[in-house]
């Protein structure tokens, strides 16, 4: 009689957030124990072994994640504004992690990246995963740069989007809403992040784009949200960088804000020629934008 297969472990920082959470989902539907990498695991979790004590820029030893097959580091702090703290949690961080992996044996690694990341980008948080992918990717780590992360039942940044096309007809533009946004569909990302996890997918040497290749404008997705909602709505645009400024300022006064001046700059300085050539290649399968396909 054949022995019963080990059920394999998947690692998962960020196993609470948006991204983290539709990763973790689709690995437990697929029979594997998953172990969430958090910072305040309830001592139930902890004793069923079904998460662990982590905190991104804190130590973190090899003994902690021995026996896992998968890790995803999905995790990024943006309570640090300044380049210097964004430097000592978010990349030294992600390095003790991805190092700890290593010496632990975690066969397969994958990193959550993001299209901010690129030669030449000005905003702190494209420059951090910049920097996190050149440190990660000489430790064997798969690099994934997902565009702007949306479900069929909207959450995160495209969820806010969605609401706020619902609570009002006239909606704001920065600019002229050109800024050229890609899409990854949440259960796309999820299957590629399992199937390389799998040992379905192979392993590369440089950053995939993980989105669909159709780009979008701000003000094209905004409209196809009206649409699929029943509405005709009307645009108020507004100086970025006056826009920029407000936020900045009331980021100074330390209030809590939805969303963040560098977010700005990403949107406003995005990459002007993403590279899809590894995503050709490995034949991702991401699916086209469709707003009526949504529940909203």
């Amino acid at each position: 009689m054949d022995k019963p297969s080990r059920q394999r472990t998947c690692l998962i920082t960020g196993a609470r957030g948006y991204l983290g959470s539709c990763v973790r989902d689709k690995f437990m539907a697929e029979g594997w124990n998953v172990v969430a990498m958090v910072r305040h695991p309830s001592p139930e979790e902890v004793r069923a072994k079904r998460a662990i004590e982590f905190r991104l820029g804190g130590d973190i030893s090899p003994e902690q994640l021995a026996g896992a097959d998968a890790l995803v580091h999905c995790a990024y702090d943006f309570a640090p504004r300044d380049e210097k703290s964004i430097q000592a949690i978010n990349v030294v961080g992600s390095e003790k992690l991805f190092r700890a992996a290593h010496e632990a044996g975690v066969k397969k690694r994958v990193f959550i990246s993001s299209m901010s990341a690129f030669a030449g980008c000005q905003s702190l948080y494209g420059q951090a995963k910049l920097e996190i992918e050149r440190v990660v990717l000489p430790l064997g780590a798969l690099v994934l740069r997902p565009g702007l992360i949306y479900g069929d039942e909207p959450r995160g940044i495209f969820g806010k989007l969605v609401q706020r096309v619902a609570n009002s007809r006239i909606v704001p533009l920065f600019g002229d809403g050109s800024q050229i946004q890609y899409l990854s569909h949440q259960e796309d990302l999820g299957r590629v992040i399992y199937e390389y996890a799998d040992g379905r997918m192979g392993w590369f040497d440089q950053p995939m784009t993980a989105a669909h290749e159709r780009g979008w404008t701000f003000r094209e997705i905004l409209e196809e949200l009206g649409k699929a909602q029943g509405k005709q709505l009307r645009f108020v645009k507004l100086p970025w960088w006056l826009v920029w400024l407000g936020i900045k300022s009331l980021e100074l006064l330390r209030l809590p804000l939805e969303f963040r001046s560098d977010s700005l700059i990403g949107l406003i300085y995005s990459n002007p020629r993403p590279s899809f050539g590894l995503t050709r290649r490995a034949a991702l399968g991401f699916r086209p934008f469709e707003a009526g396909n949504l529940k909203l």
